[in-house]
């Protein structure tokens, strides 16, 4: 199959891949960091999105075709996927057609062809999870870089991308009919807690402007899923004390904004790459900004001092924006809710 894209980005995409591999030693003891320059003027541009992998169905290929768009608009560097990247089990192996079909296949646009920084999630474990975190797909595409939990460092921020699937104690506990794959992750408190202690460890150390939290479950959310206990009690302590400024999910098959009524940590849950419109809509402790029950994407822009979130829809409208400085909340936009 043909592949797309610069070489350049190939390149770029394929220097990574090597990079990761060094990395993920198992002896190492910090959390993998990838290094993604800024642009020439210190600012960074990126896309996010969730819950796609579905061969171009439920309108996943309508969602690529708009980010597409938007991608060349503002000549992103990157883009972050939250995880369910391939439904609804997983990937069977390195070998599975569906890699191609609901990636390489979907996402054409030339402004897609950057790299793309994916975390698992529940689906993906649902599959042969170490498939995912294989160094072959990088052979099939370049662009794909998944990791459990890692860093990528671009300058002004710092992504620590968290995996948050083994928090959930019901897949271990009350898997019904599913199967994860466990590998590499057993037992669950070992890893829990040192994937936490390693994370505080980086956190503290990290000189970025901008520290934001990327993981595929909710932290809070007013939709199907809701909020995850596991993730407030055990995760969010270790965000809020090392100034984390945004935490970004997928899960939840929607768009939303909600803010912290206890620290300056916002919420953004961008999880309606695909199959969406769940109808549910169940408030929680903290403040609703935005929400939409419906398929899309985000887009963020970035400099030392300004953060800017956008929300579109399937056809690539504007829902919502949201911007936040070093000193100001300055949320614009409106609540919507579509069932």
């Amino acid at each position: 199959m043909a592949r797309r894209g610069s070489s350049a980005a190939m390149a770029a995409g394929a220097l990574l891949a090597q990079l990761m591999m060094l990395l993920c030693a198992p002896a190492a003891a910090e959390l993998p960091r990838l290094q993604h320059p800024a642009k020439n003027d210190g600012s960074l541009s990126l896309l996010v999105v969730g819950d796609w992998g579905r061969k171009g169905t439920y309108n996943q290929s309508r969602v690529a075709d708009q980010m597409g768009e938007v991608g060349d608009q503002f000549n992103i560097d990157f883009v972050i996927s939250t995880g369910d990247n391939f439904y609804e089990d997983g990937l069977t192996g390195t070998d599975d057609p569906a890699f191609e079909q609901s990636f390489t296949d979907i996402y054409t646009a030339k402004s897609l062809q950057k790299p793309w920084y994916l975390v698992l999630g529940n689906h993906d474990y649902r599959g042969d999870a170490l498939a995912q975190l294989s160094p072959v797909l990088q052979k099939i595409d370049s662009r794909f870089i998944c990791m459990r939990s890692f860093i990528v460092n671009a300058e002004i921020v710092d992504f620590f991308f968290v995996d948050t699937t083994p928090f959930q104690l019901k897949y271990w506990t009350h898997p019904k009919d599913d199967h994860y794959d466990w590998r590499g992750v057993a037992p669950r408190k070992k890893y829990i807690n040192n994937l936490l202690k390693d994370l505080d460890e980086a956190m503290k150390k990290s000189t970025a402007a901008w520290k934001i939290a990327v993981g595929h479950h909710t932290m809070r959310s007013v939709s199907d899923h809701g909020d995850t206990e596991e993730l407030l009690q055990l995760l969010l302590p270790v965000l809020q004390d090392n100034g984390v400024d945004f935490y970004i999910n997928g899960h939840d098959h929607c768009l939303e904004h909600i803010s912290s009524r206890d620290s300056p940590i916002q919420y953004f849950t961008s999880g309606g790459g695909s199959k969406a419109w769940r109808g549910v809509f169940e408030p929680n402790e903290d403040k609703l900004e935005f929400f939409y029950d419906g398929q899309g994407f985000m887009s963020l822009q970035l400099d030392h001092n300004k953060a800017e979130f956008v929300f579109y829809d399937v056809n690539g409208n504007v829902l919502y924006q949201y911007t936040r400085t070093a000193n100001h909340l300055q949320p614009s936009g409106g609540y919507v809710s579509e069932k």
